[in-house]
């Protein structure tokens, strides 16, 4: 409550004092590797960022495999996390790494077979043209359209993107209880900045395609009744994206203040014994509603 009036200005003073602070590279590191390191999560965060479509003509690119590079792409924050921890020489930082290594590829498979379904679905790897494919009513958005598959696909992509997220309850990675800070214990500065500013990137992007893949983008909801149509659809489609990921983050958020923190084997094993099968079973399941014709 001390910076600006009830304390708003706070983010702005935390920002200046990481810019300006003294890196203190503890002794026994591999400097190259350690240096770098930071670089690589917020790299992958900002190449992901490039082909989400914020509006109809607002995007920086809009590759026909959208989908395959952001899968791809994201690999680059777990290489960021697991060189900067393994380069600090620190062992609480190396166990949250194995951590994080275990956690984030793990969950990455179920988050691509998520978002297969919606490929399979929307017949296309575009990220605009999944938007442009739930036009229409609101009914049209892929959460209602596939009958329960869209449903059970939002809530499983919500619960896996989590822990892709780092984010509590499934923060395993950095549970100040158990590890200190976690792999970037040694990290001060802009090197902590910058792994700080990719998590809350990371957070921004999934809030992002969970609205892009399952609540129409950018699109604004439509109900059928022409006049109120016409003023929604009068809002710039930038605003109704923002909206929809504003609702997504206080999900994300609402999990942190809920639910208790597993143990890393507990964690695993939702991924491993039910997440991952549970998202196979989906995918076949969307398979045989578009063969059959059945989609909505």
């Amino acid at each position: 409550m001390r910076v600006g009036p009830h304390g708003l200005l706070q983010t702005i003073a935390d920002v200046a004092k990481l810019l300006f602070k003294e890196i203190a590279p503890p002794s026994g590191i591999d400097k190259v590797v350690y240096f770098l390191a930071p670089a690589l999560p917020l790299t992958a965060s900002f190449l992901i960022l490039a082909v989400i479509p914020w509006d109809t003509n607002l995007q920086v690119f809009d590759p026909h495999l959208g989908v395959p590079y952001i899968i791809a792409v994201s690999g680059l924050g777990v290489i960021g996390i697991l060189t900067g921890a393994w380069a600090s020489n620190n062992k609480f930082s190396l166990l949250g790494a194995m951590r994080a290594g275990a956690q984030m590829l793990s969950y990455e498979i179920s988050l691509g077979i998520l978002m297969l379904v919606i490929v399979l679905l929307a017949d296309t790897a575009s990220l605009r043209e999944i938007v442009l494919s739930q036009q229409g009513v609101i009914t049209n958005w892929w959460i209602f359209k596939a009958p329960v598959v869209g449903l059970l696909a939002f809530a499983l992509y919500l619960v896996s993107s989590t822990a892709e997220l780092n984010r509590g309850p499934f923060d395993l990675v950095e549970a100040e209880q158990e590890l200190t800070a976690g792999f970037h214990t040694e990290y001060s500065g802009m090197g902590f900045a910058m792994f700080y500013l990719a998590e809350y990137v990371n957070i921004v992007i999934q809030s992002a395609l969970v609205s892009t893949f399952f609540l129409g983008g950018f699109l604004a909801p439509q109900f059928g009744i022409p006049g109120l149509d016409a003023a929604l659809v009068a809002v710039p489609g930038i605003v109704w994206l923002l909206i929809k990921m504003a609702a997504i983050i206080f999900i994300y958020m609402w999990f942190r203040w809920t639910f208790v923190r597993p143990r890393i084997d507990q964690l695993l094993s939702l991924e491993w014994k039910f997440l991952l099968p549970a998202n196979t079973l989906l995918l076949i399941v969307a398979g045989f509603l578009v063969t059959m014709g059945w989609i909505l």
